[in-house]
């Protein structure tokens, strides 16, 4: 249920919003498409590095049908160095999917959203949001930070809860127009005032309905469950390694030895690494065992 509160904190964060937001492109459209492909893109990237790549994407595969009918090579060089690589093939496995079952365009219920590649409940709540206007409970990093603490902790336990999305639930407005607006309005303030380190809290909008604050600011209570993602040395690095050599070289095809020399990684990380490429359909051999971006 939706309280005075809960309605009092709609009217701050939303007037906030219309003064604060940053000026995102994704913002300036509803066109469902875009919206998707900005979601994807936006896991576990930063809007800076996401932005370039969306335009080009758009620019190239305007609907999710141009998409489909991309090649793999194609896809995985658009994707440029925007970080885990597959995700540009789910969108691409998601286009044809979309081409496939729904003519085309991107459908608007939960449930064939949800049935998408790649698309999981964030990004399905995010599109009947953004895209739509619709009704949904939309809940990323961001807006679980904001929670936990107007309820008292520092942050959010690692791993989501169906405790925290009922507590969510019950802050979004039961109008649609109003829901999609909280949901824009609460992902930004999470964005640029109640953010994981050195929240704002000077200029915070709502410091008095914040019970973090209200109980003295403490600590993490899940600070020793919580790890620390590393780059340096890790499979990720190595992976990485490995597809800079192809993607500089799209149209050449590599021996597993050259590859790894030019990838300058022990042969340990390298075969480990190369075997998951391999696995993932982002390297793809061909009958004389040498190995390129995948061609279809």
């Amino acid at each position: 249920m939706v309280t005075a509160q809960h309605s009092h904190l709609y009217s701050q964060l939303t007037n906030w919003f219309s003064q604060s937001a940053r000026p995102l492109p994704w913002r300036q459209t509803r066109d469902p498409w875009a919206i998707l492909l900005c979601e994807v893109m936006s896991q576990q990237t930063p809007v800076a590095r996401v932005e370039p790549t969306w335009y080009l994407w758009l620019e190239r595969w305007p609907t999710p049908t141009d998409l489909a009918n991309a090649t793999a090579a194609d896809v995985l060089l658009a994707w440029d160095c925007m970080g885990y690589p597959r995700r540009a093939l789910r969108l691409r496995e998601c286009a044809q999917a979309i081409t496939e079952r729904f003519s085309g365009e991107v459908p608007r219920q939960r449930e064939e959203l949800l049935s998408l590649p790649g698309i999981g409940p964030y990004t399905a709540d995010a599109i009947l949001a953004f895209a739509y206007e619709d009704y949904s409970v939309v809940l990323d990093t961001n807006i679980r930070r904001v929670l936990a603490r107007w309820n008292g902790q520092a942050l959010p336990a690692p791993t989501q809860t169906q405790a925290e999305r009922q507590l969510a639930q019950e802050y979004v407005p039961t109008e649609p127009d109003q829901a999609w607006r909280w949901n824009a309005a609460i992902m930004e303030f999470g964005a640029l005032v109640c953010t994981a380190r050195n929240p704002r809290c000077q200029v915070c909008p709502v410091s008095d309905s914040c019970g973090w604050k209200n109980a003295g600011y403490p600590s993490d209570a899940y600070a020793q469950n919580r790890t620390t993602q590393k780059w340096a040395g890790t499979n990720r690095q190595a992976r990485g390694a490995i597809m800079a050599v192809v993607r500089a070289n799209p149209h050449e095809s590599f021996t597993e030895d050259v590859l790894r020399e030019l990838s300058t990684l022990s042969e340990d990380r390298f075969t480990a690494a190369f075997r998951g490429l391999i696995t993932d359909g982002l390297i793809a051999s061909n009958d004389a065992g040498f190995y390129s971006l995948p061609r279809t």
